[in-house]
């Protein structure tokens, strides 16, 4: 597989997939990340020969050295994307080019090798088709879709790795979040931060989302759902949940967003209700937003609605906000009529119910 190309995967079937009545079944309630198909995606790199060895093969574990770099240094990072059963038939992608260049992106904040965008791309459609039976037809349900890649150079000298693996594994999925609350209730992090500037903010790794959990167990703690982070520097600027963007809907129908300025992880689910809302004729602003002013507006009722977005969960309202030393509710604690017209919106266009006006789709059968 030639550095500067792309070559066609080879596809090597597991011998033993799981029996269609086993799969079935699965797909009746298969939760979110626990339920994976019988393939995966994988591609390897090393400086003598560039990206080689692409294949679609049987899922199955990896055999990494003790010392292999991923294991001391982190060097790591992921997409997360989804694939699409349409009503009238075939399966499609949402905006996986937008996916390929964060997941470039990355790579080169990480001083890893740069996947060729084309490779990422096709790797991800060959598993889809090879797996195509597992995507759900249940309302609301996909095929999680999680693309990542490693050093597997086995070495403990601190340096960017050699030899990487590229992989993508599948998993079929139905809500993200469990329960059935109308909305969710966040807790401000007040000894935590997750990014800082010149960090890795902006960069999809694991890292990023390890350094998240000890304020996402403190938020479990206190009753929350999910941590609000605010900025490194001043800790008053709103940033982002622990793994989604987060949006703010005033009285007079206008959306603020955080601005992306190297510390907020930039959300394709993000960028795409963005577009939506404007092409709603809503002003969409992307302006810094004190928490105190988020309290401020929200017990004013300039404030209407807030909500939380990303690939997994989708656009989620956030309902009561918590803290060391704020309490607050938004409007009746709810989800809002903004935020169910852009989820709406959003949804329609993933799943075939609505026109593609900005080729955001990519039909793969």
């Amino acid at each position: 597989m030639p550095r500067d190309g792309a070559k066609k995967l080879t596809i090597e079937r597991n011998p033993n997939p799981v029996a269609a009545s086993e799969r079935e079944a699965l797909l009746q309630n298969p939760g979110f990340g626990r339920v994976y198909t019988d393939h995966m995606a994988t591609i390897r790199y090393s400086e003598a020969r560039g990206w080689h060895d692409g294949k679609i093969g049987p899922r199955s574990a990896f055999n990494l050295d003790p010392s292999t770099l991923v294991l001391h240094y982190a060097q790591e990072i992921f997409e997360g994307m989804k694939a699409y059963r349409w009503p009238a038939g075939g399966a499609t992608l949402f905006r996986p080019d937008a996916n390929a260049r964060r997941f470039h992106n990355s790579a080169v904040r990480l001083a890893m090798a740069p996947l060729p965008e084309e490779l990422f791309l096709e790797s991800v459609r060959a598993l889809v088709r090879v797996d195509k039976d597992w995507i759900p037809t249940a309302d609301g349900a996909s095929l999680y879709l999680r693309p990542f890649m490693i050093a597997t150079e086995a070495v403990l000298g601190v340096k960017p790795s050699a030899d990487y693996l590229f992989c993508v594994i599948a998993s079929p999925v139905g809500s993200y979040f469990k329960g059935g609350a109308p909305a969710v209730t966040l807790w401000i992090s007040e000894d935590y931060t997750r990014a800082a500037p010149g960090g890795t903010g902006d960069a999809k790794c694991g890292g990023n989302y390890a350094a998240s959990l000890a304020a996402q167990a403190e938020a479990i703690r206190e009753g929350c759902d999910q941590v609000v982070f605010l900025d490194a520097v001043e800790r008053r600027w709103v940033e982002e949940l622990g793994g989604m963007n987060i949006f703010f809907v005033f009285d007079n129908g206008s959306v603020q967003t955080p601005p992306l300025s190297g510390t907020i992880l930039p959300g394709i689910t993000r960028d795409s209700l963005i577009t939506i809302a404007r092409d709603l004729g809503l002003t969409v602003r992307e302006e810094p937003y004190a928490i105190e002013q988020w309290q401020l507006d929200a017990e004013s009722g300039r404030l209407r609605e807030a909500f939380a977005c990303g690939t997994a969960a989708v656009v989620t309202p956030i309902g009561k906000v918590k803290g060391r030393k704020r309490n607050f509710t938004i409007a009746d604690g709810g989800a809002g009529p903004v935020t169910g017209r852009l989820k709406a919106a959003l949804l329609d266009v993933q799943f075939g119910r609505a026109a593609d006006r900005h080729g955001w789709i990519d039909r793969l059968f």
